[in-house]
């Protein structure tokens, strides 16, 4: 198991002081904690706001080959499109989580710290092996593939004959099998909701046409990512603020968790959520304060702490060394020294 990190008082600190300055001049602060983090964000990387005015941004995943970005606005229904090239953003998909006709009961309501909004729209969005675009279909309680001609192809919505909670983060090992997590952020009322038929949040393999469910006991299982080899998997869990580690078997089924990091530590608004990897194994993931890189052993080297709190996060940019950042009502992105891992089909 990995030892548990504990946050030096000074990141608290880092985290008040960089709030002052970011509200004045939208400026970020990273946090280096450890010398091996000058090798990934240089010293005068910083976060840049590339578009605003959303309702609550996630899932972002960069498309390779037209060299744009999609991303979920979870409240607004919709995946839109980001072209760096012009700094345009255009609807990709409507109706991207939602396709129902009485939303009165659909979604979870929070605030994105400028008013209360409805989770039921679509969440993480990637590509599968051949290209085709996949999402998580939070009202609809589906994970959904994009067909080219434009039609939807429902890929799972129930499990043993049970409606599937909120398929939340997804991602493809290079042989096509498909893990997913499932909360309830779906869900009005989440795990108290009358609607909810499954008795507990779960991690998924779907693989052949078969659902397989791998893991149960997390409170709320949300970010997944495979390790460079795809020898193990990532999940992190938002209520208990902790990432585990995954050995990936022949079958594609899981071994037993391992401790990779817990953040109960920092008292900082924020936790895991969206999780990526690099191509030298290191982990980003939104954490207490903005997003937190971690080595591949399980060991904080430093947050980058930002305006808003981001949900997700994604490497684009032909170099790959680009990550995008959904935070709440903004799109951002920082500039860094090492490539990150992006789906094979992108």
């Amino acid at each position: 198991m990995f030892p548990a990190k504990r946050l030096p008082m000074m990141l608290s600190i880092a985290f008040l002081c960089s709030v002052a300055i970011a509200q004045a001049q939208d400026w970020s602060f990273v946090a280096r904690l450890n010398r091996a983090l000058d090798d990934i964000v240089a010293p005068d990387a910083k976060v840049e706001k590339v578009a605003e005015s959303f309702g609550f941004l996630e899932g972002p995943v960069w498309v390779r080959k037209g060299g744009y970005l999609l991303f979920s606005d979870i409240p607004a229904n919709v995946i839109y499109k980001f072209t760096p090239s012009d700094g345009k953003v255009s609807v990709f998909l409507p109706y991207s989580g939602f396709t129902g006709t009485d939303s009165s009961t659909a979604g979870m309501q929070l605030n994105n710290g400028k008013g209360t909004v409805t989770l039921l729209g679509s969440n993480a969005v990637t590509m599968d092996p051949q290209g085709r675009v996949v999402y998580c279909a939070h009202g609809d309680r589906q994970v959904v593939r994009l067909e080219s001609d434009g039609k939807r192809t429902v890929l799972a919505s129930q499990y043993e004959g049970k409606r599937l909670n909120s398929p939340n983060d997804l991602v493809f090992k290079s042989d096509g099998a498909l893990y997913f997590t499932d909360p309830p952020a779906g869900l009005r009322d989440g795990d108290k909701d009358p609607k909810k038929e499954l008795p507990f949040n779960g991690v998924y393999l779907l693989k052949d046409g078969q659902l397989r469910l791998l893991y149960k006991d997390m409170a709320l299982p949300n970010g997944i990512a495979f390790t460079p080899d795809e020898k193990y998997l990532y999940v992190n869990d938002s209520v208990k603020k902790t990432i585990l580690r995954f050995e990936v078997k022949p079958d594609d089924t899981l071994g037993e968790p391992q401790l990779v990091i817990d953040m109960t530590s920092d008292k900082a608004p924020g936790g895991p959520d969206g999780m990526k990897v690099d191509q030298n194994g290191n982990i980003y993931c939104t954490g207490p304060g903005g997003f937190w890189i971690i080595s591949p052993d399980g060991k904080h080297l430093g947050t980058v702490l930002t305006t808003e709190l981001p949900a997700n996060l994604a490497f684009g940019e032909a170099d790959g060394k680009t990550l995008y950042l959904t935070a709440r009502t903004g799109l951002y992105r920082i500039h860094l020294k090492i490539a990150g891992i992006q789906p094979r089909g992108s």
